[in-house]
């Protein structure tokens, strides 16, 4: 490995090794990052599932992605600190097909899918949670959790040879975990590197049969095509625009069939936004030159707009990160 990727490698080694392995186990999992509700996960959820099984759960995938919109919905009005009373009045507005309740805006797609679903619904728990639920400003577990158990009783019965699947920047196990807790994880011979170690054995601890590693993108230890896919997440904008490239063409080297790569910082201009922040990057990315850059390994390479994607389908509008991409390459 060259000199300067030395070099900035132990630079970010030292960004993540200096938090506390708590912080980390916690990072990226809570909140409107938590992967159950994030639609950047769970449309990776959806790209492996779709791999293994085709198009058999499409239905299923509409409706958690409807799930994800609700939950952030109800996310935002929970940090507002609206009562129990309130949440109550939106509750029968819906169900008489008004737009609003007591002041508080019912948005189209909230209406849209609780039309869709069989009494009683998840929204109708939602919006009966009791006082001392609603005052936290959280979704409760039992609520956020309702996919992962829908998910788990779908998948319970089928059967797949398994399929190798490489997950660079793997954090604490971020999305393994609720990999694992959907059902997902018995159809994937799965490995999993982070450049840090304490990522690596907070990962180990909750999955100690599991081939998590201490590794980099950069540089990346496996054969050409190894592995049939590869999923990676808030990675790219974190390295120089060389280590960027590099690690996009170590992860295309060693994947055979296909990528999902989410992006949180990517815009439509012709280049790419430098911003160095202490010793680490924090780029904004040209959405073109990546695609060329994946292009160079996959002949299809399609690109989501995460909010223009949500407004469209969905009428959603209200997207936490603008700058969200997830890029999809096959052969």
């Amino acid at each position: 490995m060259d000199e300067h990727f030395i070099i900035e490698t132990e630079k970010l080694k030292e960004t993540w090794q200096k938090h506390k392995g708590s912080i980390l186990r916690d990072y990226l999992v809570k909140d409107v990052e938590d992967p159950r509700i994030n639609v950047q996960s769970i449309l990776t959820r959806h790209w492996m599932i779709k791999e293994l099984f085709g198009d058999t759960y499409e239905d299923l995938m509409e409706h958690e992605i409807r799930f994800a919109l609700v939950m952030n919905w109800l996310l935002t009005l929970l940090k507002k600190n609206v009562r129990t009373g309130q949440l109550q009045a939106i509750l029968y507005s819906l169900i008489e097909k008004q737009k609003d309740a007591e002041g508080i805006e019912i948005p189209s797609y909230v209406s849209e899918t609780f039309s869709r679903l069989a009494m009683p619904n998840y929204i109708c728990g939602a919006l009966n949670l009791p006082a001392s639920d609603s005052a936290d400003g959280i979704i409760p577990e039992y609520l956020v959790s309702t996919f992962s158990r829908v998910w788990k009783e779908m998948l319970v019965c089928e059967e797949h040879k398994k399929i190798s699947v490489l997950e660079p920047a793997c954090g604490s196990a971020n999305d393994y975990r609720f990999i694992h807790a959907f059902g997902i994880s018995r159809f994937l011979d799965y490995t999993g590197f982070d450049l840090s170690e304490k990522n690596v054995r907070n990962a180990k601890t909750m999955f100690p049969d599991v081939n998590f590693k201490v590794g980099n993108a950069i540089e990346i230890q496996g054969e050409d095509k190894e592995f049939d896919y590869c999923f990676v997440h808030d990675l790219f904008e974190h390295l120089s625009i060389d280590a960027m490239e590099r690690s996009i063409s170590e992860i295309c080297r060693v994947t055979k069939k296909g990528i999902c790569a989410g992006f949180f910082n990517m815009h439509d201009g012709c280049e790419h936004i430098v911003r160095e922040v202490n010793s680490y990057h924090w780029n904004k990315l040209s959405r073109d030159r990546i695609r060329e850059l994946f292009k160079r390994g996959f002949h299809n390479v399609e690109l989501i707009h995460i909010d223009k994607f949500l407004s469209t389908q969905y009428d959603f509008s209200d997207t936490h990160n603008k700058n969200a991409y997830t890029i999809i390459a096959n052969i």
